[in-house]
């Protein structure tokens, strides 16, 4: 089947409509009480950010409440211990502008936040997230500039929170062989995995 590729706003535009009313009434440039209730009850959310080597989407997680509010415009991003890649980082370094998505379990309604953020190393402030005595290296403070929740509509369709639609883990390729299969073998494989069960509970923080 030939390919019908969309170029144009108007052409986009013409083939969905206007947006309804409420869609573009729900957002705010700021925190409204009731969404703030959603980031300090969300324990992950996605950062997308995007610099000259491309786009990146990256997992952040934590306990409930781990995105803090300063005020009604800022939101402090602890950026826990991980594998160093730093690619949201890198971006952000180049191109302040991110965007993040918060999920909560249970709750089909998500809620995005675009901003621009600063990567701040204070001592005083990465303490102050110390999680075990273990503080962050960094925490993003997001200058929050476009904020509204999104319909439950994927989440339902996704069944994401349905018990019945969970995915057993086995079902799929270990870590191991996700990891020796893009590096040819040189990584990855059973001890690989055997290891980083081992290792992951000590190394949240």
């Amino acid at each position: 089947m030939p390919a019908a590729p969309v170029t144009d706003t108007a052409a986009l535009e013409s083939l969905y409509g206007r947006p309804a009313g409420a869609s573009l009434r729900k957002e705010t440039d700021h925190l409204t009480p009731g969404y703030r209730a959603f980031v300090e009850a969300a324990p992950f959310c996605v950062v997308a950010t995007c610099g000259p080597e491309g786009p990146d989407a990256s997992p952040r997680g934590d306990g409930p409440g781990f995105v803090r509010v300063r005020d009604a415009r800022t939101l402090l991003i602890p950026d826990r211990r991980g594998n160093n890649r730093l690619d949201s980082l890198r971006n952000l370094v180049h191109d302040p502008r991110l965007a993040l998505l918060f999920l909560i379990p249970g709750v089909d309604e998500t809620l995005r936040v675009v901003g621009r953020a600063v990567i701040d190393a204070d001592p005083d402030l990465c303490a102050a997230f110390a999680v075990d005595s273990r503080a962050p290296k960094t925490v993003l403070v997001v200058s929050i500039e476009s904020v509204f929740f999104q319909c439950a509509r994927a989440l339902i369709r996704s069944r994401l929170w349905d018990p019945q639609a969970r995915v057993d883990r086995t079902a799929l390729p270990s870590t191991g062989t996700l990891l020796a299969e893009a590096s040819g073998g040189a990584e990855g494989g059973e001890n690989y995995d055997r290891s980083l069960a081992e290792r992951l509970p000590g190394s949240l923080y």
